[in-house]
């Protein structure tokens, strides 16, 4: 029998070794790409990928369950094994990973008295549920039992939120009782309180630290924990940040390739390392997470590049070199070889073909819900996107104040399709004037920018989107409200044949004729907010905030012949053309 072991060292059948890790999401490129970014790692000298479960992708809505296409896990698994990988899995039903509500999913949110992360009963029955289905794909893929898997994660940085013990142990039972037999570990900020709150040491259970600098003195720290519980086991740095992700309206964050390299060398010296991320990939859709701020919190954009070893696209960069010299350094026995780089081809500009305004395709798109009172996004049924609320309002002919209270994250107010005012989390609250007639419609686009993926906002109420409170015009609270949930995963159904009229949201179609399915990137620098699908896959948001002005377009999701590019513009923005070039762009501010 095949056996993986954790005790003075990390044992494969008896034999010691130190893991080389890097973290690849295979949820965050497309199938076809999962071959390239493996074998840049296994050029690289590493022998073991490492990836998150996300739970929301695969349970979007509860009791539906998808793993086909990018969600195909089990694929991946058995692809990093063809390539001689081993596999670390985190299943955990919270990752974090700059990833929409941490992979938790929306549904939960309508659920009453419902605490996330902790010992709940309610919690853990949808949690087992999901394990149910997940668990039973990934027990014959572990290395006892022939497959690549070695390891499986219990919670992740759990000491960075609570420190229920009884919790953190039903986790690990439940996974046990469903055939989890490779080790399990947690991860955790590489100081004492967060590794005495978030790991089972005592149940034995790998304790691994996160952290991206001054190795050895986290390292210390790791190996003194385990020193106070009587463990002697191998250190680790589950999580060895190489890079950082990027948020909305801010500056680029990049490392210094040489600084990276040196401590990871330093590291390497007495350690076993997962770099976080070796390839980042791209939060396709809706799916970028958000990071918690007092006042506000801060979206995180769509490239999630990190900074990493391979860019966004999946090719090497100074850092892969520089993390090469140092394998090659200590581990001279380590067959290393060239990795490879995808082609990239500048398609050029494309002219619109049709476009028709939101307001009327509305009833193609999405079934209209009545109510006295506006409900949220999750209590319409969906998790993701937009909302379009409308009343009608009766007026006086004068000037009125109104104000949309406790709505996320940022809402377009018109008046008869006429837009009124822009609000963005800071603001929504505050009172704005608008005039009405005699009979008015009020319309409110709210759109969900990404529920956050970290810290204590997780329980917060603001995490259920679109409106929560309500609508005052005058001082009273409007009433009879229709409403369409507009997640936008049905834009076949987007009726061309109407109008458009300008300053509104639209939808804008473009053909692109191909002989070649190649890597491009799309030019948003011209556009204002929304999202832009390819063949009806959703690429992720644009923004003119920046610091990204591009979306990637990975070349599979292109098809020979024609292909159809619908663009969603929330922000009245007419496009007449898109420029398809070879590389990414960043607002030069």
């Amino acid at each position: 029998m095949k056996t993986f072991e954790i005790k003075d060292d990390f044992l494969v059948d008896g034999k010691p070794i130190q893991i080389l890790s890097g973290a690849i999401h295979y949820f965050r490129m497309v199938p076809e790409h999962w071959y390239h970014s493996l074998y840049n790692l296994k050029a690289l000298g590493f022998n073991t990928v490492e990836t998150y479960i996300p739970w929301n992708l695969h349970e979007p809505k509860e009791g539906q369950f998808g793993f086909d296409g990018f969600k195909d896990v089990v694929a991946f698994i058995k692809q990093a094994q063809e390539m001689g990988l081993m596999v670390i899995v985190r299943p955990s039903p919270y990752i974090c990973a700059e990833w929409e509500f941490g992979g938790l999913p929306a549904w939960l949110l309508n659920e009453d008295n419902l605490k996330l992360r902790c010992n709940d009963s309610k919690y853990l029955e949808k949690v087992r549920h999901y394990y149910e289905v997940l668990l039973p794909l990934l027990t014959p893929l572990q290395y006892t039992q022939g497959g690549p898997i070695i390891m499986m994660q219990v919670e992740n940085e759990y000491g960075s939120f609570s420190n229920d013990k009884t919790y953190l142990r039903k986790l690990k039972d439940m996974m046990i009782n469903l055939g989890v037999e490779v080790p399990l570990f947690t991860s955790d900020g590489s100081w004492k309180q967060a590794l005495q709150s978030g790991s089972l040491i005592d149940d034995d259970v790998l304790v691994t630290a996160n952290f991206g600098s001054r190795s050895n003195e986290n390292l210390d720290v790791l190996e003194d924990f385990m020193y106070e519980h009587k463990k002697n086991w191998p250190l680790m740095s589950m999580e060895f940040w190489d890079g950082w992700f990027n948020r909305w309206g801010e500056d680029i964050i990049t490392r210094d390739a040489k600084d990276l390299a040196d401590c990871v060398k330093e590291l390497l010296m007495r350690a076993s390392i997962n770099l976080y991320m070796f390839h980042g990939g791209t939060n396709f859709g809706f799916m970028n997470g958000c990071s918690a701020r007092q006042q506000r919190d801060l979206p995180q954009v769509t490239s999630y590049d990190y900074d990493a070893l391979l860019t966004e696209a999946g090719d090497p960069t100074e850092k892969y070199y520089q993390v090469q010299k140092v394998i090659k350094e200590l581990f001279p026995h380590i067959k290393q070889q060239e990795p490879l780089i995808r082609q990239k081809h500048a398609y050029g500009k494309i002219p619109q073909t049709r476009c028709v305004s939101l307001f009327h395709t509305l009833d193609s798109l999405s079934n209209c819900q009545e109510s006295v009172f506006p409900k949220t996004m999750e209590q319409l049924g969906e998790g993701y996107g937009y909302v379009l609320y409308k009343t009608e309002v009766k007026g006086f002919h004068q000037e009125e104040k109104v104000k949309v209270m406790e709505a996320s994250d940022r809402i377009k107010v018109y008046k008869d399709q006429q837009h009124i005012i822009t609000q963005y989390q800071e603001e929504i609250g505050e009172e704005f004037q608008i005039h009405f007639e005699t009979k008015n419609e009020l319309s409110i686009l709210v759109e969900n920018m990404g529920r956050v993926n970290y810290g204590y906002k997780l329980l917060a109420p603001t995490q259920k989107k679109g409106i929560r409170s309500g609508v005052m015009v005058d001082m009273h609270f409007e009433t009879n409200w229709k409403q369409y949930a507009l997640p936008l995963n049905n834009i076949d159904d987007i009726d061309f044949d109407q109008p458009w009229q300008e300053n509104t949201p639209a939808f804008y179609e473009f053909e692109l004729e191909v002989d070649e399915c190649i890597d491009t990137f799309i030019d948003c620098h011209q556009l204002g907010k929304g999202v832009i699908f390819i063949n009806g896959f959703n690429l992720g948001r644009y923004w003119s905030k920046g610091p990204i002005e591009y979306l990637y377009l990975p070349g599979p999701l292109l098809q020979k012949g024609k292909n159809k590019i619908v663009v969603f513009e929330t922000e009245g923005i007419c496009i007449n053309e898109l420029d398809l070039i070879d590389h990414p762009i960043y607002k030069k501010d």
